[in-house]
């Protein structure tokens, strides 16, 4: 793999992670647009785990207050907005690390890079999140969050372990 394709690929996650057009997916489609070979699954996680660090020093303020949080669960401190918010991120993984051991264990993950599954994914969540937006639309307060809600929103998270399901997408439609 040449550096151009590293970049282009970099660049093409850098643009699609924030947006709710599953920057997966469109990893899975740039080698079957553009003739080169699959870049594999290495290539996806390193770009992924540069996006994190990005997010990281970007919600370094947030990232600290979640720490907070951790530290009053084990008693030290009294951050209860922060612990709250720590559990229910927590209870919201759940979904999504089962789901994804799941996936490991049964051995499909190598299935899921297809453009074909890639298109009707995109294609699918997208008017999905469309009638959200257009007929689902209501502001919430965190304090109106419970486990309950987590828990939706994890098992929507879990929905996007397959490429073509944007993450933030389908967060927004469950929310």
């Amino acid at each position: 793999m040449d550096i151009v394709q590293l970049l282009i690929i970099a660049l093409i996650q850098g643009i699609t992670e924030f947006l709710p057009i599953s920057s997966s997916g469109h990893l899975i489609l740039i080698p079957y647009l553009t003739g080169w070979p699959d870049q594999g699954l290495a290539i996806d996680v390193a770009v992924h785990v540069g996006t994190l660090a990005a997010i990281l020093v970007y919600f370094r303020r947030d990232v600290r207050r979640l720490a907070m949080g951790g530290l009053a669960l084990v008693g030290i401190g009294d951050a209860h907005a922060e612990k709250r918010l720590l559990l229910l991120l927590a209870i919201g993984t759940i979904p999504a690390v089962a789901v994804g051991l799941s996936f490991e264990m049964f051995d499909v993950t190598a299935s899921f890079r297809s453009a074909t599954l890639v298109a009707v994914n995109l294609i699918g969540y997208g008017l999905l999140l469309y009638a959200a937006d257009r007929w689902g639309a209501q502001e919430r307060r965190f304090e109106d969050i419970g486990l309950k809600d987590a828990l939706l929103v994890g098992l929507a998270q879990s929905l996007a372990l397959v490429p073509g399901t944007s993450r933030s997408g389908v967060t927004m439609t469950m929310a």
